[in-house]
């Protein structure tokens, strides 16, 4: 086996100017424990998650977490949001920026038995932006051009034009390699319910309704470099459990049913902790918890209306009293605090001040009416706001729209919440221009590349379904691409932040809160952690003491 120091050694002298790299320290990364031989068997590590997917794999962040135990990407992200190994043991990028080229270790295989080759990931990277996962599709589509197996363990991916952040963004688990065979000789619903991938865990059964049943692989030897051990994973079964209801996630960890949980609520936090319960939070990168506003129809294709609205709202004070500390207030629309290139700017933009809002209302001609609600030429000022319960949106956060709700009514709005279930989100209920007047939701990544994911305009020969505001604006859309393409860090930050100052100044979207990835863990399972692109548990590492 190659030894985690060669590797990341490997991976140094591929770095990029954009895509460090971090030094090899094995002795501050590998303790004795992790070392130790997998506990034996019965050795299961029950996990609570709070939603069940449609299929193990595919482009929404939930089934991210999942695939992330099945599947293994070229590169990962470590603690330094430095890129390291993975599949791939080395990388770089040709001068003019179009051409990365990754040469592959030779272990790793498929749980198949096929190898991880180069041809392998030519096949992925077409069955991605050919429809296999959108996500991917997202990120990449305006960016892929071809991919080429020069050898068995050389792929080179050549793009239309220069993308600096690349490899990073490749970390992300929506990046993760599937067997070519098996997504060609298998049905739909195999690779949905089992996908096959060279991971450290693989399906064994899927108990529709309850959990997900995985097995060790026991000649797995290839984890990425920033892992704390070798060889197969410490547990021998890890079952993925679905628990919904938040206080029940809680009382199965309490009680003893589930050895750790997703999703804590913000007024537990400190009682677990105190409990002895081991917390982890990781403020997600990318789009935080944000409103859009519909900039295609209804009231607020006006800008003083849709500057009103934000105007109106105290959202600091009403995630600071929801949050408990837990939940970061996020003042920025387009990027969270957390994501490199941050405008402190544009998260200032709208203080709360109900006297602008009531100015910015006469202005546009909504005037107060003896019920308090505005109207104009006959028309109350009402505005549809949806949300997702329990997949965009968990209990805290339904809490915090419920406030706003009333801090907006306060103005002079008719604000009409339409909370609405899992399963019509998954059907794509309130995702069109005719279905809302406000949408709240996040969008996780690493940089702020995240920009032209959500901004890029929504076209009839080039739809954006991500552009949840339907606002096209070539300025903007030229300004991200900029910034994207952009080598030299200091004057990408400079474009990005003019990107979210646009976006700000225009109230096309603004900041509620960050959104977390919570775990809680109890005291004996040691060695879970999250995985540093989205925030997802990772259990390679997870044994109990």
């Amino acid at each position: 086996m190659r030894s985690l120091c060669a590797r990341m050694l490997l991976a140094g002298l591929a770095a990029v100017s954009l895509v460090p790299i971090a030094g090899c320290a094995p002795a501050e990364r590998v303790d004795p424990v992790a070392l130790a031989a997998p506990a034996a068997a019965p050795d299961t590590i029950v996990y609570g998650h709070q939603q069940e997917p449609p299929c193990v794999y595919g482009g929404w962040i939930e089934q991210a977490y999942l695939s992330g135990q099945i599947l293994d990407n070229l590169v990962a992200l470590d603690d330094g949001g430095q890129v390291v190994p993975w599949l791939a043991e080395s990388w770089d990028v040709s001068p003019d920026g179009l051409t990365w080229t990754f040469v592959l270790d030779r272990e790793p295989t498929f749980s198949d038995g096929t190898p991880v080759d180069a041809s392998a990931v030519v096949h992925n990277l077409a069955y991605w932006v050919g429809g296999g996962n959108s996500t991917v599709t997202a990120w990449i589509g305006d960016y892929y051009d071809s991919a080429q197996a020069l050898d068995d363990t050389t792929v080179a991916i050549r793009l239309t034009q220069p993308y600096p952040r690349f490899a990073e963004n490749m970390t992300q688990p929506y990046f993760g390699i599937q067997s070519p065979q098996a997504l060609e000789t298998r049905t739909a619903e195999q690779n949905c319910t089992a996908p096959v991938g060279s991971g450290p865990f693989v399906v064994d059964r899927w108990n529709r309704g309850h959990s997900i049943l995985l097995d060790r692989r026991d000649d797995y030897d290839w984890p990425p470099a920033n892992s704390a051990h070798s060889g197969p994973a410490r547990a021998a079964h890890l079952e993925w459990r679905f628990i919904a209801d938040p206080t029940a996630r809680i009382a199965a960890l309490r009680s003893g049913e589930v050895d750790a949980i997703y999703d804590v609520q913000a007024f537990e936090w400190a009682n677990l902790e105190a409990e002895g319960f081991a917390l982890h939070s990781y403020t997600t990168a990318g789009r935080p918890q944000q409103i859009s506003f519909n900039t295609r129809r209804g009231p607020f294709t006006d800008e003083r209306v849709r500057q009103a609205f934000a105007y109106s709202l105290d959202r600091r004070a009403t995630v600071e009293a929801v949050g408990k500390g837990v939940i970061p207030y996020e003042g920025n629309g387009p990027v969270s605090r957390s994501t490199p290139a941050y405008s402190e700017e544009a998260a200032a933009r709208y203080p709360h001040d109900p006297e602008a809002a009531a100015a910015l209302l006469d202005e546009a001609g909504w005037l107060l009416g003896p019920d308090g609600v505005r109207v104009n030429d006959g028309h109350p000022l009402e505005v549809v706001f949806p949300y997702a319960v329990n997949r965009t949106i968990n209990q805290d956060g339904a809490a915090i729209i419920q406030a706003l709700q009333v801090q907006a009514e306060a103005v002079g709005f008719r604000v009409r919440l339409v909370p609405y279930p899992p399963s019509a989100a998954a059907a794509g209920a309130y995702s069109g221009p005719d279905d809302y007047d406000l949408q709240i939701g996040y969008w996780t990544g690493i940089n702020a590349g995240i920009l032209h994911v959500n901004w890029r305009q929504d076209l009839p020969d080039r739809p954006n379904k991500a552009n949840s505001a339907f606002y096209n604006d070539p300025g903007l859309e030229e300004l991200i691409v900029a910034a994207n393409s952009e080598a030299d860090p200091a004057r990408q930050d400079e474009l990005y932040r003019a990107a979210q100052q646009h976006i700000a100044d225009r109230a096309l979207s603004i900041g509620v809160y960050d959104r977390l990835s919570t775990l809680a863990v109890k005291p004996r399972l040691h060695g879970v952690r999250q995985e540093q692109s989205q925030g997802g548990p990772v259990f390679y590492d997870a044994h109990f003491a």
